[in-house]
């Protein structure tokens, strides 16, 4: 017989110290070197097209390879390893991304660099679905929320960091040199690892529930349409910032307000991280409807430039603790099963980023960025719509 997330022990394995502030900053470290991973290519495109004798839409492929890895291998991929013990698939995992990056970094062939990125983004599934559930294995139940909120730091560094320095490095020195400091990183975040991360149980065979049996969980469907609507909304603007802010006209650039939006964000995981172990739905329902604010004062406040930036903040505040939030939500929708649920999460998470790069194209096809925050509210009117009528299952009030 399974047990739920709130009764939940802590692996046996690991003692019965305190918040594991140390692992969950690894996961962190983990987290930061997928995204980077991911992104990276958006923020060097020119530099990649001239070194390897292609064109911009070629080196487009490689974010796009990433994400079809994803999609099309994470469910089995964590399906098969979900048994498995947490630690050594971290480690396998973090190992595939140092061989990735270093084969992005000397390769002069393109077909090999996809097929090495289509690799990565299938190693990225696995790693996004696993650390939800490692961060929660190693932490006791009722602080399982605020481990995520931790252990998901990395993202919005990646975005605020990552790209921009990577872009910066590659400008400075040579787009190889980007991909190169990423296995570097690699190599640290491996051996942090192996000497302080403790190891975690996989799920028991017995709790093993069929995917579809996990998908049929009441509240997931839910939380997955949240997903979708939510992580739609953003990403078509954070991808097309630039669209946006030409057709604003006051002169941002696109890594100051990266930045400004990666800095807000932090600020959005620390509040999850205080709230998020006690009100949930609250936390979610204002959350989406910050976000949907932002986009109101970029639709009315286009021509001034504290208006942008008053939206990216909030924007930035809104979103920072998304991923925490959701994957807490999911987690303690799908119990044992929250690796495979987590899966899903991802899936749902790497559909909406190939959306957005299609719908977004298609939006500013007119000529005008001013049509994104319009998209950007639409959507988050729907995902608010649909978590806050969630009462009962997914995002349950009194909890």
């Amino acid at each position: 017989m399974s047990t739920s997330p709130s009764t939940r022990t802590p692996d046996a394995s690991l003692g019965t110290g305190g918040f594991p502030w140390g692992p969950l900053l690894i996961m962190a470290l983990a987290g930061f070197i997928l995204i980077a991973t991911e992104t990276m290519p958006a923020g060097l495109l020119p530099q990649i097209a001239s070194g390897m004798d292609i064109t911009e839409g070629a080196v487009g492929l490689y974010v796009r390879a990433y994400a079809l890895g994803t999609v099309l291998v994470t469910i089995p991929a964590i399906t098969l390893t979900r048994g498995m013990s947490r630690k050594p698939l971290l480690i396998f995992s973090l190992s595939v991304f140092l061989a990735a990056n270093s084969i992005t970094a000397l390769s002069e062939n393109i077909v090999l660099s996809l097929a090495t990125r289509f690799v990565a983004g299938a190693c990225s599934g696995l790693l996004w679905g696993m650390l939800a559930g490692y961060a929660r294995r190693i932490t006791a139940p009722q602080l399982a929320g605020r481990a995520l909120s931790i252990a998901s730091l990395g993202t919005p560094i990646g975005l605020a960091v990552g790209t921009p320095f990577g872009s910066w490095l590659g400008t400075a020195l040579d787009w190889r040199w980007s991909f190169g400091a990423l296995s570097i990183l690699t190599t640290a975040a491996i051996a942090l690892v192996i000497f302080f991360v403790p190891p975690a149980a996989g799920q028991p065979a017995e709790t093993q529930a069929p995917l579809l049996r996990v998908a049929a969980l009441p509240g997931i469907a839910v939380i997955l349409a949240v997903v979708v609507a939510w992580m739609l909304a953003h990403n078509t603007m954070y991808t097309y910032i630039s669209a946006y802010l030409r057709s604003a006209n006051t002169g941002l650039s696109v890594d100051v307000s990266l930045i400004l939006f990666g800095v807000a964000a932090l600020g959005g995981i620390w509040l999850t991280g205080l709230f998020v172990d006690r009100a949930l739905r609250v936390l979610v329902l204002v959350s989406i409807a910050l976000f949907a604010v932002a986009g109101v004062v970029f639709i009315v406040g286009n021509g001034s430039t504290v208006a942008i930036i008053s939206a990216i903040a909030l924007w930035g505040l809104a979103f920072g603790g998304a991923a925490a939030q959701l994957q807490t939500a999911i987690g303690e929708a799908s119990g044992e099963n929250a690796d495979v649920a987590n899966g899903l999460l991802g899936v749902s998470f790497n559909l909406a980023i190939f959306g957005a790069g299609l719908i977004g194209a298609v939006l500013i096809s007119g000529g005008s960025g001013l049509v994104l925050p319009l998209f950007m509210v639409a959507l988050a009117l729907v995902a608010l719509a649909v978590a806050a009528l969630a009462r009962r299952t997914g995002f349950p009030a009194g909890r």
